[in-house]
């Protein structure tokens, strides 16, 4: 009894020693903000974890509730800046008081590294370092790191209807993290990622100074764009060129079910769709849907959506003769702008007339969810495909959905070295399997079944490695040692390999190169041969 009384005790003692410790910690660092910031208004931006819009600030943009659990760590203070100037000055005193820093752009990290961490941390909110510069005649824009993908797309649209960008369909995705991961969208087989258009960019590095692609060098530049720029310095805004786009275009959404052939149709889907004009985009989701009025288990409804770059006169006779298994019409035809197109594929509307605003607001729905992503190299057969709806059939099941993105055309003539993304030609179409839930309870199932699913696909995705896309980030697939300033290379390599393959070894030298104590550092950051071992 004595010695159970006397580690007690200890226990007790530490924990009040940890707590000090951090108290501590915080007080000096806020210290440090008032000492070294040159902006007097910087205690206007600082929110400590007392502060009554603490907890509504930090969940604004936590997109994704698995991570508003109470286990999840929470950052000691969120700094929102107004100016590069305010960055600084927190990163210098998070160097000088032992903290790390998270970045947050839109909030939509799907393991949630923008805005927790396994150690004492500081979070960044970008959210006020927003701006958007659209140059039309220069055909280019200085694009914020906390603005999101439907400011960039309406802001295009004020200054041109025949410019475009290509990125991603959710609107509140920030421009931060979506272009230094890669960046897919609905016209990447014309014109390739976003890191692809990327020009230009503003970046802190761990010596404070704010560089641009001069001053930073080719080798930092190529890092940031598809390598994870959090690995390397804060990224506070990209120089970006736009793309001309036609005054028309044509989307369409074309459901099947498995009693209207959509196993066949998407069996032929996998031999076509890559190898359509680059013009066209066609994406297929599938997933389980229940049966009203029958005592079926249910079925799977398959959803081929599109936007093509040009008019429905072009696109019919192009999928009658390429595709006619879809039995495409033309009242499945929608003729609108690239910019209609954004809302119509985004999902925030379906029909006229289309709301452009709606592209500003952040304010998104949000739910619990979990991703994991494949490349597939040669057709999946369709017994591989029944042994998914199976799965799909499970408890739990219809909170799965499979989307497949094909490639082809641009996405297959840029050289894998270009930049870190190297998932280039040799796919026919990138795999994402995407969990979303909107209970807590279901999520222990949910994520059970999507490894499942992910395990079961194991013959038929890529292989040596077998390849993830960054922006779908999985710490199940390797992770760096928890709370360690001290990865191998060799460890790191387990989940880099799949990210980067050929190009996670040049990614380590940049990172010895510019941040050799691996103080920008994470789950997944890049580490330096420096700091390994």
């Amino acid at each position: 009894m004595k010695s159970t009384t006397i580690i007690l005790s200890i226990t007790f003692a530490l924990l009040l020693s940890f707590h000090g410790i951090v108290f501590l910690t915080n007080e000096n660092f806020l210290q440090c903000l008032s000492v070294h910031s040159e902006d007097t208004s910087i205690s206007e931006v600082i929110y400590t974890q007392d502060n009554p819009l603490y907890s509504s600030i930090l969940d604004f943009s936590k997109q994704n509730l698995l991570f508003r659990a109470p286990k999840y760590p929470k950052p000691q203070v969120i700094i929102k800046p107004f100016h590069v100037s305010q960055i600084q000055t927190v990163l210098k005193c998070s160097q000088k008081h032992g903290l790390q820093i998270r970045v947050r752009s839109g909030g939509h990290d799907s393991e949630g590294l923008s805005y927790t961490s396994e150690v004492p941390f500081v979070m960044i909110d970008l959210i006020n370092l927003s701006s958007i510069n659209v140059d039309a005649e220069k055909k280019t824009a200085w694009v914020q790191a906390g603005a999101t993908l439907g400011q960039l797309y309406y802001r295009i649209a004020e200054k041109s209807k025949n410019l475009g960008f290509p990125a991603g369909v959710c609107p509140t995705v920030g421009v931060g993290g979506h272009f230094s991961g890669g960046g897919y969208g609905y016209v990447m087989r014309k014109f390739g990622l976003s890191a692809d258009q990327v020009v230009d960019a503003h970046l802190i590095d761990v010596r404070g100074r704010i560089l641009d692609r001069k001053s930073m060098g080719e080798d930092l530049f190529w890092a940031i764009r598809g390598g994870g720029a959090a690995s390397f310095g804060i990224i506070v805004a990209w120089k970006v060129n736009l793309v001309t786009v036609p005054s028309t275009v044509t989307a369409f959404t074309v459901t099947r079910t498995l009693e209207n052939n959509a196993t066949k149709i998407l069996d032929k889907y996998q031999y076509v769709a890559d190898k359509l004009p680059e013009d066209l985009v066609i994406s297929a989701t599938f997933r389980a849907v229940s049966l009203s009025n029958t005592k079926k288990k249910g079925t799977i409804m398959c959803s081929f959506s599109s936007l093509f770059l040009g008019g429905v006169d072009r696109l019919l006779p192009l999928m009658q003769e390429r595709f006619p298994e879809l039995g495409l019409t033309k009242e499945d035809c929608k003729e609108m702008s690239w910019i209609e197109s954004a809302i119509y594929l985004s999902g925030l509307q379906a029909s006229e007339p289309y709301k452009l605003e709606a592209l500003l607001d952040r304010n998104y729905s949000k739910s619990f969810f979990k991703e994991k992503s494949d490349y597939v190299r040669e057709p999946i057969p369709v017994k591989g495909f029944e042994g998914m709806y199976d799965l799909l059939y499970e408890k739990g099941g219809h909170n799965i959905q499979v989307v497949i993105f094909p490639y082809g055309g641009k996405m297959s003539e840029i050289s894998e070295s270009a930049i870190p993304f190297p998932h280039r030609a040799g796919n026919i179409y990138y795999l994402l399997y995407f969990a979303v839930w909107e209970k807590e309870e279901e999520s222990q199932n949910a994520l059970k079944l999507v490894t499942k699913m992910y395990n079961y696909m194991t013959p038929y995705a890529s292989k040596n490695p077998r390849a993830a896309y960054l922006n779908d980030k999985d710490l199940e697939i390797g992770r760096n040692n928890k709370g360690d300033t001290h990865t191998s290379i060799k460890k790191a390599s387990i989940w880099g390999n799949k990210y980067f393959m050929n190009n996670f070894n040049k990614l380590v030298d940049v990172k010895t190169m510019v941040d050799p104590d691996n103080f920008f550092r994470n789950e997944q950051s890049i580490p330096s041969r420096s700091s390994s071992y």
